[in-house]
């Protein structure tokens, strides 16, 4: 167990985020966002705005900041005030600065907009009959896929050719990232161009978006965000903060601070995409799947800019069946936009499928365990390439000897005023790489610093950074100080997709090896210490014969006070040999009350095999955050949309999150098979994959307990009420 190097600052207060930066003369500015859905903005009467204390200026599409529309590895990047057209209710519209936080709130207030309404579609259900297709989807393959056996003319004969069938719909909610730290930013500029202080989980890429939307050159464009206050996939694109704040700053020549509001942080940004799924399973009456078709509907914005891909993440790869169908639609709808968040696609895809999985094993009336080993697939259906390393068998069988799946009941138990079951589902989560560079300095003090332009939004990376960096140079982790979050330092690229530390952690080993070979060429060459002779490297130290210096006495031989070199890391032909993915076994106990029918998951485990795990203690808090995050998909959190397109549940008092008295005992296990056809690091993911079956585990578990399969989440009290 290794404690994260970040610690001592956050739990002292002295971890600076993005609003912490104060600037002499900075302003403050404040977002003014729509009160309907769908209507173009016929005018904004601005003029006691203006004139209210301390108002500096007011910006609206009438009068805009000029901002251009970024493009990049996430495709086109919305900025605010540049039409005024409104697609939904919270849209930002204005942008009031002042000399304060409250001058600029307060008078934002007196903004009056007048509207040209036009009816809006807020209602997911309401919208299936507008369904559209998306673009194409994961791997290049568009919305629909099927793959059938020799002499199968279609997934209906599958299905009607097969002994036990299971055809069933399921829903999930909308949800927000919600995460602490507001989306925020504070601008300046100098002699020397834009610096922004911003949380996201990338700092090249927000500088890149930040050039491109103020046409500038981007070698003056300097992003930090050394903290993030968490993401989980929604400080991915750069916010509407910072675009605001530095187009302001420059205008108005002065530094400026701006922060959404909780509220606005759940309309302002963008969310989890809720869904539609019509899941069929046929099987023989050994288990075998014979039929798998998974039908998908997500709400997306009036852009359709991004679609949750439920199907496409979860039964196109899972298990193995002769004939697969699988398609994903999209619903435009006025509401806020959908984007990324933790394990997106994955995370509702799974409670539909492993929901449908374990009615099968009901109606087979066997173990859902033995249901799912008897299913397990070498390679994603359809295709030649098998995993690189799979151990899933092996997760379920520890997992259920740990947590006492032997003496799971198929009606549950009773204690006391509390019915009791067990569930359980599977776990997956593609292993991904981006582009990442490492640069790795040697200094003359012995220490060594390993710098990326990525982020930490919570993950554990700084650590990450320090212990490869460490294995890698073959010295002390103490001995590492490791950087990230600034757009200066070589692109380590986006902080998602869990693949941070096969991404990083490979290009660190390239970097180490770069540095080491121009330390031994320094050791040789003319005039130094070992001039002419063979040398190698170990344990921190310079060798030829029975002479030896630590590379830091090396460098004061040489009159260097450091070293540098660069490593780079991308994935290659390994894509062409393997498939990767993480696995893992959710295991779930819940009590239902007799009674009240309240229900609160008791314990919960989960056994993964991600391949090498860098540093436990990490790993393992990655989980558990992942595992709490599905209990509260399934029993709390879910955003209520009015018709008129308002959040009922927009705040953290309406909008359900669990707190400590909702989770009971939480354990993880780890089955470690290092994955080196995937990276030299032998890592992979595990920032996701918590989240992943845990929903479906959860309703498992209340069916287990009660005889009720609920096929919604997240899970009610109504919904667990007898007739």
């Amino acid at each position: 167990m290794v404690n994260r190097v970040d610690a001592p600052l956050k739990v002292t207060g002295r971890a600076k985020y993005g609003t912490d930066r104060d600037f002499p003369g900075m302003l403050h500015g404040y977002v003014v966002v729509s009160t309907v859905a769908n209507a173009e903005i016929g005018a904004m009467e601005v003029t006691a705005t203006k004139s209210a204390p301390g108002v500096v200026a007011v910006y609206t599409p009438f009068d805009s900041l000029k901002l251009n529309t970024p493009n990049g590895m996430l495709g086109e990047t919305w900025v605010p005030l540049q039409t005024k057209e409104v697609t939904y209710y919270g849209q930002p519209i204005g942008f009031v600065v002042a000399e304060t936080y409250e001058q600029a709130r307060d008078a934002a207030m007196l903004v009056e907009v007048s509207y040209l309404t036009r009816p809006a579609l807020t209602s997911l259900a309401d919208g299936l009959a507008t369904a559209q297709e998306p673009p194409p989807g994961r791997g290049g393959e568009g919305s629909e896929l099927s793959i059938l056996a020799p002499g199968v003319e279609s997934i209906e004969d599958a299905l009607a050719a097969s002994a036990v069938v299971v055809d069933e719909t399921y829903t999930t909610a909308t949800q927000n990232h919600a995460a602490m730290e507001p989306h925020s930013a504070v601008a300046l500029w100098d002699d020397d161009g834009l610096t922004v202080y911003s949380g996201n989980q990338g700092s090249d890429i927000q500088a890149s978006q930040l050039a491109q939307a103020l046409d500038l050159d981007p070698e003056i464009v300097h992003a930090v965000n050394p903290f993030v206050g968490g993401a989980f996939g929604g400080k991915g694109h750069t916010s509407t903060p910072a675009f605001l704040a530095a187009a302001a700053a420059k205008a108005l020549g002065k530094p400026v601070k701006a922060a959404l509001s909780r509220e606005q942080v759940f309309t302002a940004t963008a969310g989890r995409a809720a869904t539609v799924q019509k899941v069929a399973l046929g099987a023989d009456r050994d288990g075998k799947l014979i039929a798998v078709r998974h039908d998908s509907w997500c709400s997306t914005a009036a852009d359709g800019s991004f679609v949750e891909p439920t199907s496409h993440g979860t039964s196109r790869e899972w298990y193995a069946t002769q004939n697969l169908a699988i398609s994903q639609k999209m619903v435009p709808l006025n509401i806020p936009p959908t984007t990324f968040m933790r394990a997106p696609g994955e995370a509702p895809g799974s409670f539909a499928l492993e929901s449908a999985v374990d009615e099968l094993a009901v109606a087979l009336n066997m173990d859902p365990i033995e249901l799912r080993m008897r299913n397990n697939s070498f390679a994603p259906p359809g295709k030649d390439l098998q995993w690189s390393s799979k151990h899933l068998d092996e997760c379920f069988q520890i997992g259920a000897s740990r947590f006492g799946w032997a003496e799971r009941t198929p009606n549950g138990r009773t204690e006391g005023d509390w019915l009791v079951g067990l569930g359980t589902a599977t776990a997956m989560f593609p292993a991904l790489r981006f582009p990442a560079t490492i640069e790795i300095v040697l200094n003359a003090d012995e220490t060594a610093t390993v710098s990326t332009s990525g982020a930490d939004p919570g993950t554990g990376l700084l650590t990450v950074l320090s212990l490869v960096g460490a294995e890698s140079l073959d010295i002390a982790p103490e001995r590492i100080t490791p950087r990230l979050g600034d757009s200066r330092y070589p692109a380590g690229g986006m902080s998602g997709g869990s693949t941070a530390t096969a991404s990083a952690g490979t290009a660190i080993m390239v970097a180490a090896n770069n540095v080491i070979d121009e330390l031994l060429k320094l050791a040789s060459s003319a005039g130094a210490p070992f001039e002419g002779l063979e040398t190698s490297y170990a344990d921190g130290r310079v060798e030829a014969g029975d002479r030896s210096m630590t590379f830091g006495e090396l460098l004061r031989a040489t009159g260097r006070t450091t070293l540098t070199a660069t490593g780079s890391s991308a994935p290659g032909e390994e894509l062409t040999k393997h498939s990767f993915s993480s696995f893992g076994a959710q295991f779930v106990e819940v009590r239902v009350h007799k009674w009240t029918r309240e229900a609160r998951v008791s314990r919960m485990l989960g056994v993964f095999d991600a391949g090498r795990i860098i540093n436990a203690q990490s790993a393992r808090s990655q989980i558990i955050g992942g595992m709490i995050w599905g209990v509260s998909a399934a029993l709390h959190e879910g955003l209520e949309i009015e018709r008129n397109g308002r959040l009922a549940n927009g705040d953290l008092a309406g909008y359900l999150l669990p707190v400590n008295a909702d989770i009971g005992e939480a354990d993880v296990h780890f089955i470690e098979y290092p994955d080196t056809f995937h990276n030299a690091v032998g890592a992979r993911g595990v920032g996701e994959i918590g989240i992943v079956g845990m929903a479906a585990a959860v309703a498992n578990a209340v069916y287990n307990a009660t005889g009720i399969r609920v096929r919604d989440i997240p899970i009610t009290i109504e919904d667990l009420l007898l007739d």
